[in-house]
């Protein structure tokens, strides 16, 4: 019998300590190998004239009629920059691959005007996944999604919107029509949650007051000013219902990039609304880890544990 997890975790050392003794025995030290390289780079995934692309990393092939879960990681780089290449993305890739999950990593539309083709393209990258479902041994059934940062944002848009017309991409926006973007589970690593309730910070991460939104963040969601719908609509916290897929959020209490009240907002949302969430806040911990380090710095535990024993939780 699986050990029992907690649905709802507030984090403290002595629960990641606990989390990190679940996990390992479920999952197996094959789980935890060093980082490999993706086994296929700049994969088209979008329309042929999109000069995005995504890496594929491949488990080990699954015993014979068996079939492999599968996660899409988002890059972050605040919706205007970043991309696949980041270092992050080959940690939780190679983590999750070595674990014997397929994964995508992907690059997407960046800055003014970028949403929601944003978001569509996330969302084509799970659609990807189910439409050569066959060819890399997935389980069209089994697909979860995570990013960091701006990533970690999209993730959520992906996990929470679902089925939502308003949020999927069709027509010229898809190569896979009829072809869904639903997932099992997401996990948010320190990304915004509610666009406007932000806060500016102390350099050490402590919340001040509510920051106000640059003309950037503006021109990215095409808003012509802070009161626009549109950014309401492109806040996670605004669609988290009783019925969404389980989430796990991982943010540092010392986040001078996204406050960590923006986590906390998510937590609260999701528990007024029946919604399964799991928060575990890092305490000295500010913004960019990866399921190891920050600041070139081991973490104060493994989250790699963590991730697995979620993931394999709610893909099953």
């Amino acid at each position: 019998m699986r050990p029992a997890v907690p649905t709802h975790f507030r984090q403290t050392m002595p629960i990641l300590h606990r989390l990190l003794f679940i996990a390992i025995p479920v999952l197996g030290a094959h789980a935890l190998s060093a980082e490999t390289p993706p086994a296929a780079n700049d994969l088209t995934f979008l329309a042929p004239d999109r000069a995005e692309k995504l890496d594929l990393y491949l488990p080990e092939p699954p015993p014979a009629g068996q079939l492999s879960p599968a996660l899409v990681w988002i890059h972050g780089g605040g919706w205007t920059g970043g991309s696949k290449a980041e270092a992050r993305a080959k940690n939780v890739c190679s983590t999750v691959a070595a674990a014997g999950f397929v994964a995508v990593n992907i690059d997407y539309r960046l800055g003014a005007g970028a949403w929601p083709t944003n978001l569509f393209d996330c969302k084509n990258a799970v659609r990807f996944l189910r439409a050569h479902a066959a060819r890399y041994r997935v389980d069209p059934n089994r697909i979860a999604v995570a990013g960091g940062s701006a990533g970690g944002h999209l993730a959520l848009m992906v996990a929470l919107t679902a089925g939502k017309p308003d949020f999927e991409p069709g027509g010229a926006a898809t190569p896979y029509p009829g072809i869904s973007s639903a997932v099992r589970c997401a996990i948010n690593l320190y990304g915004p949650t509610n666009i406007l309730t932000r806060r500016e910070t102390d350099k050490a991460g402590n919340p001040l007051n509510v920051r106000p939104l640059s003309e950037t963040t503006l021109g990215i969601f095409g808003a012509d000013s802070p009161a626009s719908p549109v950014l309401r609509l492109a806040s996670p916290v605004t669609h988290v219902a009783k019925t969404s897929v389980p989430i796990l959020t991982l943010h540092g209490r010392a986040d001078a990039t996204v406050d960590h009240l923006q986590a906390e907002e998510l937590d609260r949302v999701a528990k007024e609304r029946g919604a399964p969430h799991e928060l575990l806040l890092l305490e000295g911990v500010g913004h960019t880890f990866d399921l190891q380090t920050w600041s070139k710095k081991p973490l104060p535990r493994d989250l790699r544990p963590v991730v697995l024993e979620f993931l394999e939780r709610n893909t099953r």
